[in-house]
């Protein structure tokens, strides 16, 4: 096993590590990280964590060769990608290694096992990853922004095989990545909101395209929200609890958080009128349901707003696979439930509020996500900076 900390050193920051070697001798090592100690210290304690994690693996590694399994030489890629996956598991969130799993195992490996069966990690080169990038956009006809993630999986990982001492060089910092797309969400225009407003009341739907339209929440932001969230003597309404639902090992499931997708994604909302005396229903309702169902209704979700009529919760699956057949039921234009989101920011944007502020208000950590998204916004003050200078042209 191997241990670590980290040591002040003449103003500099120091990582000490203990680990146990091959002939079951304590050993210890200290190197300096030149990162001084002060405003540094998460920097220093991810260097540490790196450090601890290249020993492991090269402690795993010689303790493999001098056992007899497979020598680092005859390491597959595509088993290397699994382990890889297998360590990263234990340093991030369950949604973060579900999204890598899908790639690996679901996309990455079955392609280089079909296409490159046999290939070896020192074998790998910059073509077998521009080919399969190249395979997936011309082939299955996956988005450039899609092939940049896969992108990233890959040279995340062929990063820590360099770091390990399992390959030479990284052969992903090699390739040409496709160009990013740039993203052009639908949404409706203040007419279709308030029709599809007028449509949804009374439906399991209504909160759901209420909180996304109006208050522009995420998915997960809509399902995660909590009666503590609400606080109707100061009129607010706080985005601080998540729900989402990934695939994880090949099981569907529901992960609870009590933060956000981002620093920025935490935030206090006004808690308006009309959405106040929804709340008020809805809870009386949820009281009304309490009764009527007895022991057959489900107090386990009691905390959270968005339940059915037996107390479960709504799951975010639901929202994305109802939502278009609801539209389509009632003959409105086709477009995603998280497009209600940037029909929210549209709105804003049409009547007068900045980009900064509508950053703000849907919880986005930079102003650059903001503008990158709705350029399609900028359209309108183009419009008006042209008619200014029409009527300075009159003049001539």
């Amino acid at each position: 096993m191997v241990a670590g900390h980290l040591r002040d050193k003449r103003g500099y920051f120091h990582i000490v590590i203990s680990y146990v070697d091959e002939n079951k001798k304590r050993q210890t090592v200290s190197k300096s990280t030149g990162l001084p100690v002060k405003g540094n210290k998460r920097k220093a304690e991810m260097m540490l964590q790196e450090a601890k994690e290249a020993l492991e693996a090269e402690i795993s590694s010689n303790a493999t060769v001098s056992s007899g399994r497979t020598p680092q030489e005859e390491i597959l890629f595509t088993d290397f990608m699994n382990d890889w996956l297998a360590m990263i598991k234990r340093n991030v969130e369950a949604s973060t290694y579900a999204s890598y799993s899908f790639a690996v195992q679901g996309k990455i490996n079955p392609y280089f096992a079909e296409h490159f069966p046999g290939l070896k990690l020192r074998d790998l080169t910059p073509k077998h990853i521009q080919d399969y990038y190249s395979f997936e956009m011309d082939i299955n006809g996956v988005s450039a922004n899609t092939v940049i993630h896969r992108h990233a999986n890959i040279h995340k990982a062929l990063k820590y095989a360099f770091k390990i001492g399992l390959i030479d060089s990284n052969p992903a910092d090699r390739i040409e990545r496709p160009r990013r797309e740039k993203f052009v969400g639908g949404y409706y225009n203040q007419a279709e909101l308030e029709q599809l407003f007028q449509i949804a009341k009374g439906n399991i739907l209504e909160l759901g395209i209420l909180l996304a339209a109006f208050y522009g929440l995420r998915r997960s932001e809509v399902v995660g929200l909590k009666w503590s969230a609400i606080d109707f003597e100061r009129k607010t309404i706080t985005i601080s609890h998540t729900v989402t639902e990934v695939s994880l090992d090949g099981k569907f499931t529901i992960i609870e958080k009590d933060r956000t997708k981002t620093k920025s994604s935490y935030r206090t909302l006004p808690l308006v009128e009309p959405f106040e005396r929804l709340l008020y229903q809805l809870k009386a309702e949820q009281a009304e349901n309490r009764k009527l169902c007895s022991n057959a209704y489900v107090t386990k979700y009691d905390e959270y707003i968005y339940v059915d009529k037996i107390g479960e919760r709504i799951k975010p699956a639901y929202l994305t696979a109802n939502f278009p057949q609801f539209l389509a039921k009632h003959g409105l234009r086709r477009i995603r439930f998280h497009d209600l989101r940037h029909s929210c920011a549209s709105l804003l944007y049409a009547h007068g509020v900045s980009l900064k502020d509508i950053q703000e208000w849907l919880g986005h950590s930079d102003i650059s996500t903001t503008a990158n998204i709705y350029t399609h916004l900028d359209y309108s003050s183009k419009v008006a900076s042209a008619n200014a200078i029409l009527s300075v042209c009159s003049a001539f």
